[in-house]
């Protein structure tokens, strides 16, 4: 019999918050802290992490809505008010920015009289699933990894207990990885991390073990439980062996596999969102159950995320999930419970094979920068989601409550829509421009622009950027500021989209959905005297989650249509005119971070403005029912949302609206000749 041993110490156990304003995200902090969370893991907004000021033309909209607008170090003083850094373990998601909010943070602690050698935390700071998945990237790729090997090395000189990098594949599994492609994209991105940190010449050859010490992971864990807890265990041997072979790291404490997750919020659904409980409860005993793989931090979504944004207490709900099962169940008292298992080893082996046949190939291109650049790792994942959402729409792939199982009672979580997500007051976003104008008044100027003129001339030789940045903080200087200062000197970038590599996913079967929305797009293409209907897919503001606008472009194309898509971060004016210049037929609008309400309308009114009255406006996001009916008041003629998971039925709906719009008769299928 065996005998429970000593418990193990919990996992850190977070929540990923912040909204509205760095006093707002504060007392949330606070009472989170108070409620036995361990750990602070900070969202920050999109014009934060983008290096946008919160009064650029492309943050309107955007400011403090899908986490804390921190536009200098007087808004992390305010952020962290209260909360001692030194005794505070502190995860930033944040990338193209990193070095910049780091510095911040490390000003803010040494005002604070902390050592800074003894903070701990993390900053994400993997550029390569940006430019992949999240689109939160500002700089061409060869900057992008200065920036990084700069951080890691200071980091490892001055302080040493942070983590100065995340190889985050959480968000490769949402833009549509198989665990095989997680594994092996994240892993590509470490040896790309670590081979220029070696080749830097920044880090003593003797201290490579230190920096491998330093890199930790951010992992994604879907339900299928099993698969994604062999999916670790596979990550952690593989770690082990390329930190050993590639880079001679021989103490085991330091080749060890760290990892922090969140479980998938992807799979969380709008349509009967009190599954998305249990669907958290199974995706964290993946990372969890087994101690070998066991996650050294865990932060839950919450049921209502594919409604909008979470209230406190919903919060609360996913922090009492984990400390139910560590403190309740006897799950730490125990050694790994899956040693031995036949099926879990042959498992993790067949995963790790597939992950080291996909390494070996993108090596062979070069690395991963070269595989970001060529495009072939987006296409690739392109494909692979695309593939997932036929699944789903064949019904292959079962979602309870979505595709199967549908009938449903009504919900008392959900009766009052307008109060069962957090609705953030669009007052705070003035009151955000009003403390960026009065900061930017009372700095001292003169400093502010001696410390960027010095930081351009840092960049513009190869001198670690990390000393120029931090003078940058402690003088006044602005989020926006740095990043355009940088700009200057590096250029920006913009990704490949992926959507031209991708192959077709749904074939056109006789009889079937996509053949009929096929001849419905010919059709109405030839009544319109059109060689081929046009659809503009657009991104308008900072939202860079482009996975659904890939695949509605993708399964557009498919159909018959001309699609044209440019990828994210536009304006609204940007988007009118590309529709005029291509003589568009439908524009069809992607928001996913809350921005509709303000970004919508003025899509319409500057389409309107140009005299284009036939060409509908549709829009998919996280979009509230109450908004979706004022979006339809206001002029959009169709609004999707993640309940409509039938990619190929919305297709057939666009060309339903762009008939309507253009005074066609509703399009009939011809019918089915009548067998012998």
């Amino acid at each position: 019999m065996t005998e429970p041993q000593k418990r193990d110490r919990p996992w850190l156990m977070r929540t990923y918050a912040g909204h509205s304003t760095a006093s707002d995200s504060n007392a949330l902090y606070r009472r989170n802290l108070a409620k036995g969370q361990t750990g602070l893991s900070v969202a920050f907004d999109l014009p934060t992490q983008t290096g946008y000021d919160s009064d650029h033309i492309l943050a309107r909209g955007e400011v403090g809505r899908v986490g804390v607008p921190v536009g200098h170090v007087g808004d992390m003083r305010t952020l962290f008010d209260g909360i001692p850094l030194e005794q505070t373990n502190t995860s930033m998601t944040i990338n193209a920015t990193a070095m910049w909010l780091l510095a911040l943070y490390q000003v803010v602690a040494e005002e604070q009289g902390a050592d800074i050698a003894k903070l701990t935390g993390t900053t994400q700071n993997d550029i390569v699933k940006e430019y992949l998945s999240r689109g939160t990237h500002v700089f061409p790729p060869g900057p992008s990894v200065r920036l990084i090997t700069d951080m890691i090395a200071y980091t490892v000189g001055n302080i040493p207990k942070w983590n100065p990098i995340n190889i985050c594949s959480y968000h490769l599994q949402e833009a549509g990885a198989t665990p095989v492609q997680e594994i092996a994209y994240a892993m590509c991105t470490a040896i790309s991390v670590l081979d220029a940190v070696r080749d830097s010449g920044q880090v003593p050859a003797e201290r490579m073990g230190d920096v491998v010490a330093r890199i930790s992971f951010f992992v994604n864990a879907g339900v299928r439980f099993v698969e994604e807890m062999c999916k670790m265990r596979a990550f952690a041997r593989l770690w082990e062996k390329v930190t050993l072979e590639r880079y001679g790291v021989t103490d085991p404490k330091q080749r060890r596999f760290r990892y922090g997750v969140q479980v998938n919020s992807l799979g969380l659904t709008e349509a009967q969102p009190e599954n998305n409980v249990q669907r958290i409860v199974l995706e964290m005993l993946a990372v969890t159950l087994s101690k070998d793989a066991r996650a050294r931090a865990v932060q839950l979504p919450a049921w209502n995320e594919a409604l909008g944004l979470p209230r406190p207490w919903d919060q609360q709900w996913s922090l009492r999930i984990q400390q139910v099962l560590a403190y309740e169940s006897d799950l730490l008292e125990y050694g790994d419970i899956f040693n031995g298992s036949e099926v879990i080893e042959a498992k993790t082996a067949a995963l790790l094979a597939g992950a080291e046949a996909e390494i070996a190939k993108v090596l062979e291109m070069g690395g991963v920068i070269p595989a970001v650049e060529s495009g072939y790792l987006k296409s690739n994942l392109v494909a692979s989601h695309a593939a997932r959402r036929a699944r789903i729409e064949s019904g292959e792939d079962k979602i309870v409550g979505v595709n199967c199982f549908d009938t449903t009672e009504p919900s008392p979580l959900t009766a009052d829509l307008g109060t069962a997500i957090m609705v953030v007051d669009p007052a705070s976003e003035h009151s955000v421009l009003a403390a960026l104008e009065a900061w930017r008044g009372q700095r001292d100027e003169s400093a502010a622009q001696e410390a960027l003129a010095e930081l351009k001339a840092v960049a513009a030789t190869g001198a670690n950027l990390m000393p120029a940045t931090l003078a940058c903080a402690r003088a006044g200087v602005t989020t926006g500021e740095w990043s355009f200062a940088l700009r200057e000197v590096f250029g920006e970038y913009r990704a490949p989209t992926g959507v031209g590599g991708a192959p077709v996913a749904v074939a056109a079967e006789p009889g079937g959905e996509l053949e009929q929305v096929r001849a419905a797009v010919a059709a109405t293409a030839e009544e319109l005297g059109a060689g081929k209907l046009r659809l503009l897919v657009g991104k308008p503001g900072l939202d860079g989650h482009s996975n659904g606008a890939e695949q509605i472009a993708v399964r557009a194309r498919d159909a018959g249509f001309e699609v044209i898509y440019q990828g994210i971060r536009l304006t609204p004016e940007q988007i009118v005119s590309a529709a005029v210049a291509e003589d568009v037929h439908c524009v069809g609008l992607s928001i996913l971070s809350g921005a509709h309400a303000e970004l919508v309308p003025d899509v319409l009114k500057r389409l309107r403005r140009t005299g284009v009255e036939d060409v509908p406006v549709i829009v998919g996001g996280i979009i509230p029912a109450a908004d979706g009916e004022a979006l339809k008041a206001a002029g959009v003629a169709a609004v999707f949302t993640p309940k409509d998971f039938g990619i190929t039925t919305i297709i057939g709906r666009i060309v339903d609206e762009i008939r309507l719009a253009n005074r066609l008769q509703p399009w009939t299928p011809a019918p089915t000749p009548a067998a012998n």
